[in-house]
C-alpha cells in the first residue's frame, strides 16, 4: 500500500531508514540515561555509536564492561561483540549519524541557576556534522523553552532548514535507578517535535526501540514542561511528608503508622515517605529549573520554593535528632562515633549524586562526630576534597559506634543483626519497621 505523502521527501527517507533498522544512531552522553538508552537501541537492532569526552567510559563500553545498575551485564557485552554498540570520544563519528539523542547532564551552578554548558557544547559538536536528513532528539532534564531558544538556534547556524532538512525533538528521560519494574525499556515515552514532521519521525525512532506507549505532545516546550511537572510533583509531595515528619516528632506521633492509615483510602491519596533529605540528579534540581524560568515571566514559585527549603533541611533535622539522642546517653556530638549505613541517595543503587548522606556527614564532621560509613554499593567516594571509605560492617564496629544512623534502606542490610549488635539505631527509613520485639533499641525519623 502506497504513503500518503503527507510530508516530505527526507522524512521519507530517514523514516524509511529508521523502520529497515538501517539507521545509524548516536547518543552523546553515556551515564545512568545515555547507556542504557544506547543498549536498548543497539538491542532493537540498530548500529549504535555512543558519544563521551570522559575517556574510562569509553574504553569500559568498548570493552563490554557495564558500569550502569540498571543494564544486565550480558546485554552490554552483547551489543558490543556483535558490533552493534561502540564508543568513542570523537565527535566527527557523527557524520555517519542519522538520528542522535542528546543524554548529558544538565546541573545547576552555585546560585541555582540552570548550567546548559553540557548540552550547547554537544549541540556545537553537532552542527559541525549536521546532515540533511538527521534527527536530533534533547533527553536531558531542562527549563521549557530550551530545546526552540538554545539547541535550534546552533543547529539553524548551519543553514539547514529545521523541519524540511533536520528534524528537532525532545524527549525527556524517565530513569529511575533501582526500579525492578520499570526501566529504559518498558516506561512510557513523552515526544514534543519542533513541528509535526519532527515530532512523529522522533516517535518512530522510539516505537521502534521501546516496548511501550509512545505519546505524542503539541511541541518541545510541553514536553519538557512534562518533565519538570513530574518531578515538581514529587518533590512537593515529599516535602509534605517530611514536614509531616517534623510535626509529628514533636507531637509523639509515628508518620510512618499515620501514613500507612491513610493509605487504606482507595482514592485521592498517594504515598509519599519522609526521609534525611533529597538525593539523585532529577527531584532536588529540577525544580530549581523551573523557578528560575518562571522569573522570566515576572512569577515567583512559592510552593516549590517553599517545598524545597523543608527538604533542603532534613539533613539539619536529622543531625539534631542524633544529637538529641546521644545526649539522652550523655554524650555529645563532639568525639562520638557515629556509623551511617548507606551513602548511595537511595536503596540498591550506587549513585551518590546530591545525596543527603553526604550533607549529614559534613556537618556531623564540623560538629567534631568521628563518621564512619558503609554501603555495600559504594566502596568508597570524594566529598569536598576529602576520600572516605567503606568500612567493613563487622560486629565489632556496630557495636563500638556511639549511634548507628540507616541514611539508606538497602536490602543487603541484615536489619535484625544490625539492631541487636549496636548500641543503639537511629531509621531514618524505617527499614526496621518489622523488628517489633527490638523497639526499644530504635528510633525513627
Amino acid at each position: 500500500m502506497e504513503r500518503k505523502k503527507e510530508f516530505s521527501r527526507t522524512y521519507y527517507e530517514l523514516l524509511d531508514k529508521i523502520e529497515s533498522k538501517k539507521a545509524v544512531i548516536g547518543v552523546i552522553g553515556l551515564g545512568y540515561v545515555g547507556l542504557p538508552l544506547a543498549v536498548e537501541k543497539a538491542k532493537a537492532g540498530y548500529k549504535v555509536i555512543g558519544f563521551d569526552i570522559q575517556e574510562h567510559k569509553v574504553e569500559k563500553v568498548n570493552k563490554g564492561i557495564n558500569y550502569i545498575g540498571d543494564i544486565l551485564d550480558g546485554d552490554l557485552k552483547e551489543v558490543v561483540e556483535q558490533g552493534r554498540l561502540t564508543a568513542t570520544n570523537d565527535y566527527a563519528f557523527l557524520k555517519d549519524v542519522d538520528a542522535v539523542a542528546i543524554c548529558v547532564p544538565t546541573p545547576l551552578d552555585k546560585n541555582k541557576q540552570p548550567d546548559l554548558s553540557y548540552i550547547i557544547n554537544s549541540t556545537k559538536e553537532i552542527a559541525k556534522y549536521l546532515h540533511k536528513g538527521m534527527l536530533v532528539v534533547l533527553e536531558s532534564t531542562t527549563y521549557p523553552g530550551t530545546t526552540e531558544e538554545v539547541v535550534k538556534p546552533i543547529l539553524d547556524e548551519t543553514g539547514l532548514i529545521c523541519g524540511e532538512d533536520y528534524f528537532l525533538a525532545y524527549s525527556p528521560e524517565r530513569v529511575d535507578p533501582g526500579n525492578k519494574q520499570y526501566n529504559t525499556k518498558n516506561t512510557p515515552k513523552v515526544v514534543g517535535g519542533v513541528t509535526k514532521q519532527c515530532t512523529k519521525i522522533a516517535a518512530a525512532l522510539y516505537r521502534n526501540v521501546l516496548d511501550s506507549e509512545v505519546f505524542e505532545v503539541s511541541s518541545p516546550k510541553v514536553a519538557e514542561m512534562e518533565k519538570i511537572y513530574e518531578n515538581t510533583f514529587r518533590n512537593i509531595n515529599i516535602a509534605l511528608a517530611n514536614e509531616m515528619a517534623i510535626i509529628c516528632y514533636r507531637m509523639g506521633i509515628d508518620v510512618w503508622e499515620v501514613i500507612e492509615a491513610a493509605k487504606t483510602k482507595p482514592y485521592g491519596f498517594m504515598a509519599f515517605y519522609p526521609g534525611p533529605g533529597l538525593g539523585g540528579h532529577c527531584i532536588p534540581i529540577d525544580p530549581f529549573y523551573l523557578a528560575w524560568k518562571a522569573r522570566e515571566y515576572d512569577y515567583h514559585t512559592r510552593l516549590i520554593e517553599t517545598s524545597g527549603e523543608i527538604n533542603n533541611y532534613m539533613p539539619e533535622f536529622v543531625v539534631e535528632r542524633i544529637s538529641r539522642i546521644l545526649n539522652r546517653f550523655k554524650k555529645p556530638i563532639n568525639g562520638s562515633t557515629i556509623l551511617l549505613l548507606g551513602v548511595a541517595y537511595k536503596k540498591d543503587i550506587d549513585d551518590i549524586r546530591e545525596s543527603p548522606a553526604l550533607k549529614i556527614i559534613s556537618m556531623l564532621e564540623k560538629e567534631g562526630a568521628k563518621v564512619k560509613y558503609n554501603d555495600p554499593h559504594v566502596p568508597e567516594f570524594k566529598h569536598n576534597g576529602k576520600l572516605y571509605y567503606s568500612e567493613n560492617l563487622t560486629d565489632d564496629l556496630l557495636s563500638s559506634s556511639d549511634l548507628v544512623v540507616i541514611t539508606t534502606d538497602h536490602t543487603k542490610y541484615d536489619y535484625e543483626h544490625i539492631v541487636k549488635t549496636a548500641k543503639f539505631v537511629f531509621d531514618t527509613r524505617n527499614a526496621t519497621k518489622n523488628l517489633k520485639e527490638l523497639r526499644e533499641k530504635i528510633e525513627v525519623l
